[in-house]
């Protein structure tokens, strides 16, 4: 009896062994692997021009795929779910966001973690549905997370296809993704966003220069050298736009603080939660400027649900701008909706180009 039970053990293990070996598999075989640069298609129908001396509103948001509003936690960052509890929450939350954007009216618009199809928002298109909110505006997408099947937590992710998305008032040029650095091997990295840059050039009307807007989500889970890589690249990328004469600004998720900005008032109140890292404003040219607003936290921990919390809660500062020092900023505001539709405030920024 005792054979036939040991046998059988054995063989539940063998085939759990070889499926996932299987998966591991066609994992590596579809796994995505962008190039280094690729040419973004830009829908829409948007027809204003930007000259020297015009103003304009953008407006960044991690969006948490619509899955991560007031009643969720998350568990990468000590919580125990991937996603909301039903659709209609999702959906709601779409609503809420792309309400929000309505009635700011920004001229730009960077979101982040926005879904294309995801197990994770209920297969909800995301990119289709804030595309034809707002027809008035050009939209460009750029994948950074296409996965076929993520096999954790229990229940599964599943499949995954995201990234993140751009919408412009102005006619752009042309739009391209630039791949980060990803700082995980191989079989870790299968599972992991491919982080890139989604970059959207904008003709600047009587000159010969460009408004080049960088809409970005660095990474937030690795030990430290992924950050750093990706914000070298950046750094450069910055840079090296700004001496061909152009008007710079970049905007989304960095997963780090800078270190300029003052977050006393955010402590870290547990080491078992998540650190963001701290991005070194010195790394970058003095031509460039960083633009945080402490007075109202742009995430919070997803340990728990925010909705109905009690105690101490972790914020964090890691949403933001960096513009050229061609481009003037009237003000700089993180937008309190009390992490309603997502785990991140929306930040939005008035700026005049010089």
């Amino acid at each position: 009896m005792v054979k036939r039970i040991l046998k059988w053990i054995g063989i539940v293990i063998l085939v759990i062994a070889v499926l996932f070996a299987v998966l591991l598999l066609v994992l590596t075989v579809t796994e995505y692997k962008p190039k280094d640069e690729e040419d973004i298609a830009i829908s829409g129908n948007a027809s204003a021009e930007i000259a020297s001396g015009d103003s304009l509103t953008i407006l960044s948001w991690n969006t948490g795929y619509c899955g991560l509003g007031n009643t969720a936690d998350f568990f990468m960052d000590g919580g125990k779910s991937v996603r909301e509890n039903t659709k209609s929450e999702v959906e709601g939350n779409l609503t809420g966001i792309e309400d929000t954007i309505r009635q700011e009216d920004p001229d730009v618009v960077f979101l982040q973690e926005v879904d294309k199809k995801a197990k994770r928002s209920y297969g909800i298109n995301e990119v289709s549905g804030i595309a034809g909110a707002f027809p008035q505006m050009e939209n460009m997408f750029a994948e950074n997370y296409k996965v076929l099947y993520i096999p954790y937590p229990i229940p599964p992710m599943g499949h995954v296809d995201a990234g993140i998305m751009t919408l412009t008032s102005y006619s752009a040029e042309s739009a391209e993704r630039i791949q980060l650095p990803c700082p995980f091997s191989w079989p870790y990295r299968l599972g992991n966003l491919k982080r890139c840059l989604l970059v959207t050039r904008i003709p600047v009307q009587g000159s010969d220069k460009e408004l080049v807007l960088v809409n970005l989500h660095l990474e937030a889970y690795d030990d430290g050298e992924g950050k750093a890589a990706q914000t070298k690249q950046l750094a450069q990328f910055l840079q090296s736009e700004y001496e061909k004469g152009n008007y710079v600004i970049a905007g989304g998720d960095f997963n780090q603080v800078f270190s300029g900005t003052d977050t006393s008032m955010y402590p870290q109140v547990s080491d078992d939660l998540w650190k963001c890292g701290t991005l070194d404003e010195s790394q970058f040219s003095d031509s460039l400027q960083f633009e945080m607003d402490n007075s109202t936290p742009t995430c919070r921990s997803l340990d728990r649900a925010y909705k109905g919390a009690e105690g101490d809660f972790q914020y964090y500062m890691i949403d933001g701008f960096i513009v050229s020092d061609n481009v003037e900023v009237s003000s700089m505001e993180t937008l309190d909706k009390e992490f309603e539709h997502s785990d991140h405030n929306p930040v939005e920024m008035k700026v005049t180009l010089k």
